[in-house]
């Protein structure tokens, strides 16, 4: 059987040019002289540039490839607005971190020809999972994203946590991958097909002998997601592949990484799995209020002075802004998908701005307090002013407190959300958890606008002056522009709530 029509190049573009990108990145570092190898990384962030310009011709409409000969409705590839603007959200993430990156690879502790193809590879999985509209493709994208991950988690030579923490973060990702993979065995064998579109309405009317079977299927599924999401209970991979994993890499997981779990569960629960909303539901539901509770707990918990704890701090932070996340998905179930999916998407897109920025000015304090203490960023501002000005605004915006003004906007779309769907007590969770994460967020504020530590003797973390590195300066300098621009014109991003994306 003829089971496919010609390909839209146009379409496809964006992880297509991303994947091209990688394998010129890994042919181009055999014959590159070692002084020239710096420019790979230039070369990676143009090509993730250029994927993201290619969106430009999608913006307007729906646009298929990848369809079933005998019945052109059913395409595997579809880039509509949802795909389209998560799409834009983790090639402008990439981006960022290809940026933080660069200054990292300079060196030969990371390979930069291995580094950036998988950097590249993953980008380009990731930019592939939200237009995905069946099953196998959407599996397919979420492992192209995350198999290059497990490397570079533990890419850096000599390093001592590295490797452990990429085993584990290796071993505890397959482990749900594979529960995944036999929930969608068993959802195969339930509906019949794979595509979105059969499931949701050939699974709801099945045959009744097959409704556990069925019931099973979605949510073992979910589990799969949901541990990419980083949602609690599967979230006990984050802190010590955040912390073992370059900087750049940590920042990338939390965002990329992130968002590629959370289009995965949109796409499952509201276009193949619409009629079991009464057990994905209550199910994300519960895994929310879990999620922002335990990672606001946790981040709440750290020690300033500890070795590494502005890393730490961060990583916890990403476990309950994903709970954030996850409570318009919850409300999905109750209200209008699309709106629903909106306050999810303009929440995305504030907090990948304003945590690749922090990661980005965690980055430059490292590169001269190589412990990454909350501790060694008392008195920034009188170091580095414009970078203290600018983690102090992302800071803000992530507690949701002016001049942070998109942050705010983001958490009243969502407390919005799931007012609509009648989640009132998820709303009571989440307002709680709000005012806890204010006060780590001010804690951290607070320092870089207090009196600077005595200085030390010289020693070996702070011996030498280090320059500012340009590629890191600019990340900053695009994630603030970003959410100044949020902040200024809020409805750049919350017109999404408003409007069905899917």
């Amino acid at each position: 059987m003829n089971l496919t029509q010609n390909v839209d190049w146009a379409v496809v573009a964006p992880p297509l040019i991303a994947a091209v990108t990688a394998v010129v990145v890994l042919i181009a570092d055999l014959f590159l002289p070692a002084a020239r190898r710096p420019l790979l990384g230039w070369l990676a962030a143009g090509g993730l540039a250029l994927a993201a310009v290619a969106l430009l011709p999608l913006r307007d409409g729906d646009r298929t490839t990848f369809c079933l000969a005998d019945d052109p409705a059913l395409c595997a590839y579809t880039a509509d607005r949802f795909a389209v603007i998560v799409q834009l959200l983790v090639l402008g993430g990439a981006f960022l971190a290809a940026l933080l990156s660069i200054p990292e690879t300079a060196d030969d502790d990371i390979p930069g020809g291995e580094f950036w193809f998988l950097l590249l590879s993953s980008a380009s999985g990731a930019a592939l999972l939200p237009a995905a509209r069946d099953l196998a493709t959407l599996i397919i994208a979420l492992e192209v994203t995350t198999l290059p991950a497990y490397a570079l988690v533990g890419l850096r030579r000599g390093s001592r946590t590295g490797p452990e923490a990429a085993l584990k973060f290796f071993l505890t990702s397959v482990t749900a991958t594979a529960v995944a993979l036999l929930g969608v065995s068993f959802v195969y064998a339930a509906g019949g097909s794979l595509f979105f579109a059969e499931l949701a309405t050939a699974l709801p009317g099945g045959d009744p002998q097959l409704a556990t079977l069925a019931e099973a299927g979605v949510a073992l599924t979910l589990v799969g997601f949901a541990f990419k999401a980083a949602a609690v209970p599967f979230h006990f991979w984050v802190p010590e592949t955040y912390l073992g994993a370059p900087l750049p890499v940590a920042g990338y997981l939390s965002v990329v990484g992130k968002a590629a779990g959370l289009a995965g569960l949109a796409l499952v629960t509201t276009l193949a799995f619409p009629g079991y909303g009464d057990l994905w539901g209550p199910a994300l539901g519960l895994l929310a209020g879990l999620t922002m509770t335990v990672g606001n707990a946790a981040a709440l918990r750290t020690d300033p002075d500890a070795p590494h704890s502005a890393v730490r701090l961060l990583a916890w932070s990403s476990v309950g802004q994903a709970g954030y996340l996850l409570v318009p998905l919850a409300a999905a179930a109750y209200t209008d998908h699309g709106e629903a999916l909106g306050a999810t998407v303009a929440y995305a897109l504030m907090y990948a701005a304003v945590n690749l920025g922090a990661f980005a000015v965690v980055a430059q304090v490292a590169r001269r307090h190589s412990e990454r203490r909350l501790s060694d960023f008392r008195g920034l501002y009188a170091r580095r002013p414009l970078s203290a000005l600018a983690l102090a605004f992302f800071l803000l915006c992530l507690a949701g407190l002016p001049p942070g003004v998109v942050g705010l906007f983001a958490k009243v779309a969502v407390f919005e959300a799931a007012v609509d769907g009648g989640l009132g007590v998820l709303a009571v969770v989440m307002a709680i958890n709000v005012a806890i994460a204010l006060f780590y967020y001010l804690r951290w504020t607070a320092l870089l606008f207090r009196a600077p530590p005595e200085p030390a003797p010289a020693g070996p973390a702070t011996a030498a002056p280090v320059a500012v590195a340009a590629p890191l300066t600019g990340a900053i300098g695009l994630a603030a522009a970003a959410a100044l621009a949020f902040s200024g014109a809020p409805q750049l991003i919350l017109t999404f709530v408003s409007t069905s994306l899917i």
